[in-house]
């Protein structure tokens, strides 16, 4: 029988080129350390999974949900015109809540004080000088200013919910 030439080891594991070439295979990487070829882990590097694939738990930023500009209703934003954030439609909060203006139309609403409020004063006169529309128009006005989402204050703001 005639002997086979001794070959010397492939390097890689079905990569034909794993080991040589740019900074595989024990080569001096741009910063001077040997660095490992592609898929090889140095030793005593725990393994992190495949390189290149996001590992679970949280999303990696610009993925998935705005990080930022998300403002939840009712927090400051910095901006004097709408101290409270903007609605899904871009108009300012006010700084009243539609339910503190509801709940007293509804109890106090003969005296106009929900219109008092939210800083419609003319109407709050005109509550206030029919007693309400003789209740009517007070318990009318309560159930509108609570179940309404159009409804804003004197500077035009929409009540915070």
């Amino acid at each position: 029988m005639t002997e086979q030439p001794q070959q010397p080891p492939q390097p890689g594991y079905g990569y034909p080129n794993a080991g040589q070439g740019p900074y595989g295979g024990g080569q001096a990487g741009p910063y001077g350390s040997p660095q490992q070829g592609y898929g090889q882990q140095a030793y005593g590097q725990p393994g992190y999974g495949q390189q290149g694939y996001p590992q679970g738990g949280y999303q990696q930023p610009g993925y998935g949900y705005p990080q930022g500009g998300a403002v939840p209703p009712g927090s400051y934003t910095g901006d004097p015109n709408a101290p409270y954030g903007y609605d899904p439609y871009g108009r300012p909060y006010s700084d009243k809540s539609k339910i503190v203006a509801g709940i007293l139309q509804l109890f106090l609403g003969t005296f106009g004080v929900g219109r008092f409020y939210i800083g419609n004063v003319g109407l709050g006169l005109a509550q206030l000088f029919t007693c309400g529309g003789f209740g009517i128009w007070a318990l009318i006005d309560g159930i509108i200013l609570l179940t309404s989402s159009n409804t804003t204050d004197a500077q035009g703001r929409v009540l915070r919910g």
